[in-house]
């Protein structure tokens, strides 16, 4: 078990080096980390190159695959260098660099007093993204997992907390917490294309059967709460997009159990669909199929 006050110190380290950057020196600090991270993280190339496989096909290979993991290892840094710098920027920083599509549906959810489930993969930088809400005035909630070791996990919660967000723990009392967010008519962030928890609803991912979390269908089924697909996308030049999607198709077709597990198989290809519109910035280095090695579902 690493120790807990080493690797907050190299964190905390990391984000007093990317906050001391001059702007023009964000893109190619990054660029020398993606390429650090490529290097160290030789495990993790060949799992990244069967991710970006699934998403391209298996016509990505050779040179372009090689390139394809550089970029997606560029995207992982930038990341963690802008999500470090995000608690030193203002409202109007943050705001000057964010773009956006489709926020009709999230805020039709928060009219409607309903709140708003956005169902999100992990790519590109949605930090940003949960910043600009909370300067907006939404009350935004994100579920996380739970970070070993604890140490590490309450640094980031307090960074999250910092930026605007209510931050709760993947685990036993995070139904309640999320329940409770879109009650109170607040936006909820759930990323939901790995299942962390276990007990997720198998579906056809990519091609291939795996299984993604149960928590975004059954909260809507619940709640009445709609689930907006979204994703943000990095930009040149420090900029960031957000795409709200429609919400799901929740209506009630047969049991609980098999409306849950025909939303969740929608929410899947739905993802699918904002994952292909930039698969390098897709920060998937987990085994997330059973084919992966070290897959533990």
């Amino acid at each position: 078990m690493p120790d807990g006050g080493a690797v907050v110190a190299a964190y905390k380290a990391g984000a007093k080096l990317s906050q001391a950057l001059p702007d023009s020196f964000v893109e190619p600090v990054s660029r020398a980390a993606g390429l650090g991270f490529g290097q160290a993280m030789r495990g993790k190339r060949e799992l990244l190159a069967r991710h970006l496989r699934r998403v391209h096909g298996p016509s990505l290979k050779g040179v372009a695959l090689r390139r394809a993991v550089d970029q997606a290892f560029d995207s992982y840094a930038r990341y963690w260098v802008e999500s470090f710098r995000i608690p030193t920027l203002s409202n109007v920083e943050i705001a000057a660099h964010f773009t956006h599509e489709g926020l009709g549906n999230l805020r039709k959810g928060i009219a409607d007093g309903t709140g708003v489930i956005l169902a999100l993969p992990h790519l590109g930088g949605w930090e940003w993204a949960g910043r600009w809400i909370a300067d907006c005035g939404w009350p935004i909630t994100v579920i996380v997992e739970a970070l070993e070791p604890p140490e590490l996990f309450e640094w980031f919660a307090d960074y999250r907390r910092s930026l605007g967000m209510e931050v709760v723990p993947l685990g036993p009392g995070a139904a309640s917490s999320a329940i409770k967010a879109v009650k109170s008519n607040g936006v909820l962030c759930l990323l939901c294309d790995r299942d962390i928890g276990g007990g997720g609803i198998e579906v056809d991912f990519f091609g291939e059967r795996t299984k993604l979390p149960a928590g975004p269908a059954t909260l809507a089924l619940r709640t009445g709460a709609p689930v907006l697909p979204t994703a943000v996308y990095f930009r040149p030049n420090g900029g960031h997009f957000g795409k709200v999607g429609p919400p799901l198709d929740v209506t009630r077709h047969g049991s609980m159990s098999e409306d849950i597990a025909s939303i969740t198989q929608q929410l899947a290809h739905r993802l699918e669909e904002l994952i292909r519109l930039a698969p390098e910035q897709w920060h998937m280095l987990q085994p997330n199929w059973p084919s992966d090695p070290g897959y533990t579902g």
